[in-house]
This record gives C-alpha cells, sequence and structure tokens, in this order.
C-alpha cells in the first residue's frame, strides 16, 4: 500500500479573514522561522542542555576507564627522628636518629580482566549516552514543531471566530430590519442574538487559547512574544515520504531508533557485568616498580660518643601474582545476580522494540489518515460555502429562514476550522512518523521550513 504525497492548501477564505481581521501578530519583517526556533530552542531548552552535558561527562568518564591499562606512578617522601637510651648498657645511654628518604613507586596492570569488563562497559555507556542525546534531540524537533504550529492553528481558530462574530452581526442586523419592515417575526432576531453571544463566547474562548500557546512557544525558545511564520498560501507538498510501505518504516525503526539501541547497549553491558562478575575468580598480574634515595644521622652520648652519617640507594622491580582462593561465596552470588539482571535487560529490549514497531505504525496510519481528512476537509469547505451562498440567496428570496443562513455559516466556519488544524496536524504527523522511526533529524525542520512563507 502506498501512500500518496500529501498537498496542503491554504484557504482563500481563511486567509482573507485573517489579513482583514488580524490577529494582534507583529508585522512580517518579525515573524520567526521554524528553522529560527529550533535553532533558539537547542541553546535555550533545558531538557536539551541536559541530554547534551549527559554525553559531555560520558565521555570524560571513558577516558577514566582507559587509566585501569595504563601504569601509575606516585611519589613518596618520608622525614623522622627516632630516639632510643639504654641506662644499663656501660657504654652508650642514649642515642638519636635522624632520616629523610624519597622513592619514586611505579605499577602497570598485565593481566585483569575485570578492568577490561569495565573499560569495555565504559565503552557501551558513551553509546548509550549517544543514544540518549539523539532522542533529546528528536524530541526537541517535535516539541517546537508542535508548539509553533499550535500557535498558527489557535490564530487561525481566533481568524474564524472573529470572522464568524463579524458575519452573525450583520445577520443580527438584517433579522431586525426585516423584523421592522415586517418581512420577518422576532424569533429570526432572538436567533441571531442567541448565535451572536454564542460566537462571541467562542471567540474569547479562542484569544485565551492562543494566549496560551503563544506562553508555551515562548517558554519553549526563551523569548517573549514569539510570533511564527504561517504556511505559504499557494498549494505545497510535504517532504516525499520515503519508503512508502509500512513494513519498511517499522524494519528501519528496529533498526534504528535510538531506544531500542539504548536497550541492545543496555544489553551488551549486562553481559559485560557477568563477565565481571565471573573474573573475580580469575588471577591478576601487576608489574611493580620502585625506587628509593635516604640518608640517615645516628648521634650517641654519655658513653663513646659518635656522629655517622649513611647515605643509601634502594631500587626494586618483579611481578605481582594474585589468585583469589576464597571470598565468601560473593562472587557465586554476584554472578547469579548479574544473570538475573541480564534477563531483565533482555525483556527490556524486546519491550522498547514492540513499543517502537507499535508507535511506528500508529504514526503511518495516522498520517494516512490526516492525508485524506485533509482532503476531506478541502472538499466540505467547498462544498459549505456553495451552500452558505445558496441559502443567502434563499433567505433574500424568502424561501429560507435566519436559522438556515445562521447554520450554513456555522458550518462553513467550523469547517474552516477543522482544515486549519488538519492541515498543521499533518505537517506534525509527518515528523512524528519519522520520530516514532527514530530518523527525525534537524534536515527535516529544515524541509518544512521551507513550506513557511519566505
Amino acid at each position: 500500500m502506498r501512500l500518496q504525497r500529501p498537498r496542503l492548501f491554504l484557504s482563500a477564505t481563511t486567509a482573507a479573514f485573517v489579513v482583514l481581521l488580524g490577529l494582534g501578530s507583529a508585522p512580517l519583517a518579525h515573524a520567526q522561522s521554524l528553522q529560527e526556533l529550533y535553532d533558539a530552542a537547542r541553546a535555550y531548552d533545558a531538557s536539551y542542555l541536559s541530554a547534551r552535558a549527559l554525553l559531555d561527562s560520558a565521555q570524560y568518564r571513558l577516558e577514566q576507564s582507559y587509566a585501569l591499562r595504563r601504569p601509575s606512578v606516585g611519589l613518596q617522601l618520608q622525614a623522622g627522628r627516632q630516639t632510643s637510651s639504654t641506662p644499663d648498657s656501660p657504654s652508650t645511654q642514649q642515642a638519636n636518629s635522624n632520616s629523610v628518604g624519597a622513592s619514586l613507586q611505579g605499577s602497570q596492570s598485565l593481566f585483569n580482566r575485570q578492568n577490561d569488563a569495565t573499560i569495555a562497559q565504559a565503552e557501551k555507556s558513551l553509546d548509550v549516552s549517544r543514544a540518549d542525546f539523539e532522542t533529546a534531540e528528536q524530541d526537541l524537533i517535535l516539541r517546537i514543531s508542535q508548539a509553533y504550529f499550535d500557535v498558527l492553528a489557535a490564530q487561525d481558530t481566533l481568524g474564524t471566530a472573529r470572522a464568524s462574530l463579524a458575519a452573525i452581526n450583520e445577520q443580527v442586523a438584517s433579522a431586525k430590519r426585516n423584523f421592522e419592515v415586517g418581512n420577518a417575526t422576532i424569533t429570526d432576531t432572538r436567533e441571531a442574538q442567541a448565535r451572536y453571544d454564542l460566537a462571541r463566547a467562542t471567540e474569547i474562548q479562542a484569544q485565551n487559547d492562543l494566549l496560551t500557546k503563544r506562553i508555551a512557544l515562548d517558554q519553549l525558545v526563551g523569548r517573549q512574544g514569539v510570533e511564527p511564520k504561517a504556511l505559504a498560501p499557494v498549494p505545497l507538498a510535504l517532504p516525499p515520504l520515503s519508503p512508502s510501505n509500512v513494513e519498511d518504516w517499522v524494519a528501519r525503526a528496529d533498526a534504528d531508533h535510538p531506544a531500542v539501541r539504548r536497550a541492545r547497549l543496555g544489553l551488551d553491558v549486562a553481559r559485560l557485568e557477568t563477565e565481571k562478575a565471573k573474573a573475580g575468580n580469575l588471577p591478576t598480574v601487576a608489574l611493580n616498580a620502585s625506587v628509593g634515595k635516604g640518608r640517615q644521622w645516628v648521634a650517641g652520648q654519655a658513653g663513646f660518643p659518635f656522629d655517622y652519617r649513611t647515605p643509601s640507594t634502594s631500587s626494586s622491580i618483579g611481578v605481582a601474582l594474585n589468585v583469589p582462593l576464597y571470598a565468601g561465596g560473593s562472587i557465586q552470588n554476584r554472578v547469579k545476580e548479574t544473570l538475573a539482571l541480564e534477563d531483565k535487560s533482555t525483556q527490556d529490549l524486546e519491550a522498547a522494540r514492540r513499543a517502537v514497531v507499535q508507535a511506528t505504525r500508529t504514526a503511518y496510519y495516522g498520517l494516512q489518515s490526516g492525508t485524506a481528512q485533509v482532503a476531506a476537509l478541502e472538499a466540505a469547505e467547498s462544498s459549505s460555502q456553495l451552500a452558505l451562498e445558496a441559502t443567502q440567496l434563499g433567505y433574500k428570496v424568502g424561501v429560507r429562514v435566519n436559522l438556515d443562513v445562521l447554520n450554513a455559516q456555522a458550518q462553513l466556519y467550523n469547517t474552516q476550522s477543522q482544515l486549519a488544524r488538519a492541515r498543521y496536524d499533518l505537517v506534525v504527523a509527518n515528523l512524528r512518523l519519522r520520530q516514532a522511526a527514530g530518523r527525525v533529524t534537524p534536515d527535516d525542520v529544515a524541509a518544512v521550513n521551507r513550506l513557511l512563507k519566505p
């Protein structure tokens, strides 16, 4: 089954309402594109910056683990004084000894399987952090896109509400004039007034919704009074959907999605933890070396006074073998624990794969449904416009009542509002499908940005 590339059309009627009525927006020259706001969000959004900082820290953590394979060198300085006395000795009753020395000690691991597993885990952890950062970046793309088009949709809803209010106001005036000349009953006037009051309440609600959506977008990008650019008022094609088959999307999601990749890396880390636990039974081999130099002063009193100084130099090198024999059962139980945790990681991987497959299928069919919905609403808008014109003509010649006109107007404006919302949802659905498959990138932001007014 192939999914045709959806095409977006901005209603000429809706565009005219936006221009004529105004939505309190800034001039077009001050409007920001989706790309500009996305770049601003990357420098401001706390969740995104947190993931980037975590990735940076993982690189340093990996370098720390590499130190397990490198030699370690230390310098030791020592100084001391010792006093001894032998009152029963006929020769010397007291002696003082002062000593100073310095030694350089080094060690190099030659065989240690636990260290090898720890380093491998650190390398996998860096890949996990990269997957987490990729997830955060994709999430930011969806959040900024959703907030961006939520504002545009709220603007269109407010524009439609104001246009509907103006049209109903004209119908109220017409009903009053007809009642005054005796061509209509008071019922028409009251029905029109009731519709006007309801439209006024709808306008107030739309104003509040637009304000809320603007606050959300401002908060996301760290700016005040953000004014997004609208979609270009000409037929526009969404980025090509490739691949066009849902199973291909599912297959790529299973291979590329950062959540699946993260779970797969988690299983690798768990297996390495088991290897590290088993390595507790293996011997370790290290090369140790040291070199030192010192001097000692000894002075005697009260018998045979003497005073001599002795320099000393020492050096050593050797290989140390450490063989664990018994650790109270801790190693065996640690192995059992890591095997159980390995089973948990296996199930976590399967859960992640199932979740990604479900999300990808849902997003794919949601995009397909959205495409069909836009086409249906476009046809409904055209039909509702023709129906309104016919009803207005019938009202003028006396074959239709005021309520029929009000109903036709409400149907047209409701359809226009739904169509505007469906178009924006379709753009976001395209990005959501790519996110569900783990394939949305900043290039997709640039592609959507080309759909906007220059």
